[in-house]
This record gives C-alpha cells, structure tokens and sequence, in this order.
C-alpha cells in the first residue's frame, strides 16, 4: 500500500501556511479516485456562477456508491462542506488529507463501518479562484487565500433559503437528495481574543426538538469537547459575547436557516460550523479543524443507529404537527455556565482618534467560569394550516420547495375555497441592501377567511409530510428566513392602479356617502392627523386605499394562502 508521501496535499508540500488552489484541489480528488476507485467517487454535481464546475465526493467502506442502493439500506450518511468561505481554507486542506488517509489506510477505512463519508471539496469555487491576501483583516495565514464571496458577490452562507446563486441551488438539491445524519461545514472565526484555537457552532439544540436536541446538548456536544480535550484541542462555543468581551458571557448564535446550520435543522439534520480561531497560526487552526472533522465523524459512526431513530421521530412529529414555532430568541432568564480561558481586556487611547480602543493581554490570562446563554425558547408560533395554496405563478416559490423535497400536487380543475389569508398592514425593510435584497425585518399582519379562484395547474402543499418544516420556515411570512421575508413577494406591495385628483375628488366624497366603514375609518384619521387635512394627496390616498370601490384583493395580500 502506498505511502502518504506518495500522495501529499498542497499543504503538506509547503510550508504549513499555505493553502491549495481549487485546480490542485480537483486534481489531487481526481487521482486519488482514478486510483482507488472502490474507495473513492469523485464528479461533477454542478455549475458555480462562474461557470466552473463544482465537485462532490463519497467514501465508503464497502465500494458501494449508487445513492438508490445506499439510501435503501438506511447508511449513515456523515457530510463535510468546505470553502463556503475560501478565505478561511482550513477544512478544505483538512478534507484532502483524510480522504487520502482513507484511500492508504484500510483500518481507517473499516471503521466507517456501513456510514458514508460525504464531502463537497470547495464549496464557493468563484471564491476560492479570487485568491489574495488583504481581504481577511484580522486573520494570520495563511500567505494566499480565496475571497468570501461567489462572482455575484453573494456570501453563500446566507444564501441557502432565497438561493441566488447557482450553487445554492445545487446544494440544496444535493444535500435533499443524500439527506445527511450530520454535517460539518468547516469555517474561521472573527472577534474577540482568547486561548482557544478552536471553538463551535452547532444547530441551536432547542429549534431540533424534544429528541434530537437533547441529545445533543447532553450527549454529543459533551462528548465531542471531552475528544477534542483529549487531542489537545481544547474547544469552546462559538464566542458570541452579550456585551463586548467573553468576560460578560457568550449567547449562542442564533443560526437561522440562511446559514448552513439552520438549513439542515429544516431537515433535520444536526449541523456544526466548527470555527478556529483567525489569530492562531495555520498550522494549528489546520489541525484543530482535522482533529474537529473526525471527533464528530467518529461520534457519528458510533451512535449512528440512535441519531436515525431521533431523525425518524422528528419527522412523525412533523407530519402530525398543529403548531409551529418560526422565530425564537434568547432567554437570558436561565443562563448555564462555562468554564472560559480568555485574555484580560485592555483599553487604552486610540493613536488614530479620540476613543478608548479595546486590546488583549495574552500576557493575563484568566480562566473562570463564565455565563453561557445556550436556552432558546419559542418567539412567534403559529397554526399549522392543513395545506397551502400556491398559485403557479411564484415559480421560484414552487422550485425551491421541490429541491426541498416538497410533495406539492396539481389542481386539475378550476375550484373557488375558502382559505385563510395574511394582509401586510406594515412592512419594514433594512436601510440598505442585504445579500441582494431588502430584508423585511418587520411586519405587522392581519389573517382573514375568503374565498380565493384557484386554477388548474395551481399547486396544493399539504403538511402531512416529512419535510413540512421546510415548507412552514419558508411560507410563514413571520419566520425569521420567509420568503416574504427576503423579497420573493415584494409586487403584491404595490398597488397598481392610481388616481388624478381633480376626477377622484367627487368619487371619493361619494365613496365617504355610501360605504360606512371607509366612513368611519375616514373620521379616525382625521382625528389622529388633523395636519393632513391640508393634503390633498393624503386625504385621496387615504379614500382611495381603504374604500371598496376601487379596492384591488391582490395589493398587501400574502399570494400564499393556508388551507385549514
């Protein structure tokens, strides 16, 4: 059996700062595989936005790689994503490594046992082709890296539920259709100091339910930090202080599903972003990030069996679910605690202005135990309908449900029914532009029942489905990565039709004479604001949005509407 020198990593033949290049990367992934082709799978899956093609690869014990044939013997399925942000390289250097050592070391190999050991190589190829080194500020090594974001200047890991790019498109496609036990999605962190090279992200435990996320608050996650203890890498939770230092405690992220993390806890899958540290040197931040990939892997093989029942629960659960939390915050009323190794704070005068900047002294370090905000409880929750109505038309809707593994059924008649029906009374947006869109971040809703025309070859969504979390996170306006939320809906915003005054000022005197609710509602606004009586833009376009004469149904009504 080959030596590892007969295939070394860019990484290894370097100076341990350095990083390969995607065409290394693909190229060493293509050998190996030409090479040991009862090992490893190795193909294309996918265009990225810049045309390039995007790579997938697939290990398994037995030689057995047809996904029909491994899904119908229930395999554990482990998954490691890399280079979503190729400016942070570690995992992809990683990655190379331990799929060469499961191609050279057969005891390695047996012991994935029945799992399947996933992995997309480069996952952000656009960036990872935009090498330099001035784009990550904070950060040491290595000497060239990739950009964060694609050719559109997306950060893909925001990009998983509005899908602007091609290979969030793929992705998710891929990850619904090998449907992973557990993912790993390898990342460097920014912010604060302290003593840890590696510290981790997991899928919030309690947006995982009553079985999966105890298991992982209790099972798992002390587990993995005893392993990584033990491989000399101590690890902590991601560092997400509540104020402006660790010193003051550290809240979990609030992963929701734009970042990869959150959108396998839509299927049900327990995710980790493990993140080292960006001030440790490559080299270690390299092998803390192997140590973290196979510390979970390893977790995975051992209690695969307990963590596909739990997946399998959480699924009965779905289908027969009647209410559904889709936002969730921090409850800072019962803190934990965790025993932290950081660096004294420091504030000095600024050399560059007038302020006290913020340092550490590694030359103080301290260990205590420090406030840890790991419990979220339900926010917004709301009923589960019995199926949605999805007229044909919000394709980009309908596709991204499908990639989602989405059983969505066509009307073969046209049909009135009666559904329930959310109008956006209010609606605010961020002051500049997120990821592409205008992010509504606030919304103030009414529901109704009417009747709405459905017609052939609109679609009917019915909950009673595996996968319905997906399609409630998505479709609830209110949930914290909605569709509506990101754009998709922004023309039912806009009234269509207008007025010229000196026509509708009769109509609308008129429309105050015979409809007693515009009436009313007229002389409530008038009270609250008397100075717009002046206007007569105000006054008209008060009339004319609120009567019923002229009323448009389509403008501010949510197009999706929940069959109860």
């Amino acid at each position: 059996m080959p030596s590892t020198r007969a295939y070394p990593t860019p990484y290894e033949l370097g100076n341990q700062n350095q990083t390969t290049i995607w065409e290394d990367c693909i190229l060493f992934y293509q050998k190996l595989a030409l090479d040991f082709p009862k090992i490893l799978r190795f193909q294309q899956i996918g265009l990225a936005d810049g045309g390039m093609p995007m790579h997938a690869g697939l290990i398994t014990a037995d030689g057995v790689f047809d996904r029909a044939v491994l899904k119908a013997e229930g395999r554990p399925v482990f998954f490691n994503n890399n280079g979503i942000h190729p400016g942070e390289p570690e995992g992809i250097d990683a990655c190379m490594a331990l799929v060469r050592d499961f191609c050279l070391q057969p005891e390695r190999l047996a012991a994935l046992g029945k799992t399947v050991f996933l992995f997309i190589p480069i996952y952000n190829v656009d960036g990872c082709l935009n090498r330099q080194n001035t784009s990550r500020v904070n950060q040491d090594g290595p000497e060239l890296f990739g950009f964060r974001a694609n050719s559109r200047n997306l950060d893909l890991n925001r990009d998983f539920i509005k899908c602007d790019s091609l290979a969030a498109q793929v992705f998710n496609q891929f990850f619904t259709m090998w449907d992973p036990d557990v993912m790993v999605d390898t990342h460097t962190s920014n912010g604060a100091d302290y003593s840890y090279t590696m510290t981790l992200i997991q899928t919030q435990a309690d947006k995982l339910g009553d079985g999966l996320g105890p298991f992982l608050r209790k099972t798992m996650l002390p587990e993995i930090y005893r392993e990584m203890e033990q491989r000399g890498w101590p690890t902590c939770p991601y560092v997400n202080p509540v104020k402006v230092t660790p010193d003051d405690g550290i809240e979990d992220f609030l992963e929701v599903p734009r970042f990869s993390t959150g959108f396998a806890a839509l299927h049900h899958t327990i995710g980790f972003m493990p993140e080292t540290h960006m001030l440790k040197p490559y080299a270690d931040r390299y092998d803390s990030m192997r140590a973290l990939v196979e510390v979970v892997l390893d977790f995975t093989i051992t209690h695969a069996l307990e963590i596909q029942s739990l997946r399998s629960q959480a699924r009965a659960t779905a289908v027969k679910k009647t209410q559904w939390p889709v936002t969730w915050k921090a409850d800072r009323s019962t803190p934990s605690s965790f025993r932290f190794k950081g660096y004294q704070a420091v504030y000095s005068p600024s050399k560059i202005g007038n302020y006290q900047r913020l340092s550490y002294d590694r030359n103080q370090p301290w260990e205590k135990d420090i406030a840890y905000y790991d419990n979220f409880v339900e926010d917004v929750v709301v009923q589960a309908p019995k199926a949605y109505l999805i007229p044909q038309a919000w394709r980009e809707v309908i596709a991204r449900l499908t990639w989602n593994g989405l059983n969505l059924q066509r009307l073969d008649v046209n049909q009135e029914l009666q559904v329930q029906t959310y109008h956006i009374q209010t609606v605010t947006s961020r002051e500049n532009a997120y990821e592409g869109h205008m992010f509504h971040h606030d919304m103030k809703l009414v529901q109704q029942t009417e009747r709405v025309q459905a017609y052939v070859g609109d679609y009917i969504l019915y909950l009673n489905q595996p996968n319905a979390r997906y399609a409630v996170e998505t479709l609830e306006p209110q949930a914290h990565d909605s569709f509506f939320r990101w754009g998709f809906f922004n023309s039912v915003l806009e009234k269509k039709e207008a007025f010229s005054d000196y026509v509708f000022e009769d109509s609308a005197y008129d429309m105050l004479q015979t409809e007693p609710e515009l009436a009313e509602k007229f002389s409530v606004w008038k009270t609250q604001n008397p100075e717009l009586l002046n206007n007569q833009d105000a006054v008209l376009n008060f009339i004319f949005a609120n009567g019923k004469r002229f009323h448009e149904p389509e403008w501010r009504r949510y197009p999706i509407f929940s069959i109860v």
